[in-house]
């Protein structure tokens, strides 16, 4: 049985992540339309005006993926995504994450990753999984950091017109109970 993707509204001190919305498209295209986000991830070309509309709608059409805001600030920062295509029984996918380069360095990601792994684990999923281009080496250390485990499994996708081998990590309720995420 699959289990519909979810559009929760979710926060912490520095963060709010909420459904995304159509009005969003301006301000997260602000974001994406650095090509620097871009350059070690499989589809480099999505600081283009016509790859991001594409990758946009199918974020709108997931009804999976989440709006990033700074609260103090009020500014959208990027967005994430809940998915279940490539998931087995009792998992969901954590992923198509970015952010603006302001927010580069570990917090915004790790607060982004808690709120959805925490969410994800309340719905009853047993196991969280993250796909990871093979060759994206700043999003693989990041996954590796918030305890990210390394499977066998492999995913491909096609990528800025290129087929891609995508490298699936896992984090468990378990795993995270325990790891580098946990609640204080």
């Amino acid at each position: 049985m699959m289990v519909p993707p979810m559009q929760p509204t979710l926060s912490d001190e520095r963060l709010l992540l909420r459904p995304m919305e159509t009005g969003d498209r301006e301000a997260l295209f602000a974001v994406a339309s650095d090509r620097e986000i871009w350059a070690m991830h499989p589809a480099h070309d999505r600081w283009q005006a016509p790859v991001f509309a594409k990758f946009f709608e199918e974020g709108l059409a997931s009804n999976g993926a989440l709006t990033g805001i700074d609260r103090a600030t009020g500014r959208i920062i990027g967005s994430s995504r809940y998915d279940i295509r490539v998931c087995q029984t009792g998992e969901v996918e954590i992923g198509w994450t970015y952010l603006g380069r302001d927010y580069w360095g570990g917090m915004w990601n790790r607060s982004i990753k808690r709120l959805m792994l925490a969410e994800a684990f309340k719905a009853g999923f047993h196991t969280v999984i993250f796909l990871v281009g093979e060759s994206n080496m700043r999003s693989r250390r990041a996954m590796e950091k918030i305890g990210g485990k390394l499977t066998e499994r492999r995913q491909r996708w096609e990528m800025a017109g290129i087929p891609t081998d995508h490298l699936i990590y896992a984090i468990t309720c378990d795993d995270f109970a325990a790891g580098p995420l946990a609640a204080p």
